[in-house]
């Protein structure tokens, strides 16, 4: 039997296929439905080099998936800072960082129960 797609699974593709058009960097996402405690159900964590690469992930992301899906984030976090932007689209989060902040915060540790997979970049 074929594995359902869901609404959630389109919108993590077309939020990972962004973050790759535009050479995002280790990028992953994790599985959070199986924890209890969980805001959402999928975080995708990438990294990008520069202040203007962060938020050049943080464009293409909404262009994708505003084009492709017909859906805009409830909200974005960190754009005038470019260090670490964070956009809510309910069921999906996505965390974009620059290096040092991702490693500085290290927010795939909080969630060590969830499933994580690994893009390629």
């Amino acid at each position: 039997m074929a594995k359902k797609i869901d609404a959630t699974n389109i919108l993590l593709e077309n939020i990972v296929a962004a973050i790759q058009d535009v050479k995002g960097n280790e990028t992953i996402s994790l599985d959070l439905r199986k924890i209890e405690s969980a805001i959402c159900k999928y975080f995708v964590i990438c990294t990008g080099t520069s202040n203007t690469h962060v938020n050049a992930i943080e464009g293409n992301i909404k262009k994708v998936v505003s084009q492709g899906l017909g859906e805009k984030p409830s909200h974005i976090e960190g754009h005038a800072l470019g260090e670490w932007i964070l956009m809510d689209y309910f069921d999906v989060i996505v965390h974009i960082f620059q290096e040092k902040t991702r490693a500085f915060y290290n927010i795939e540790d909080l969630w060590g129960d969830a499933k994580f997979i690994t893009h390629k970049d």
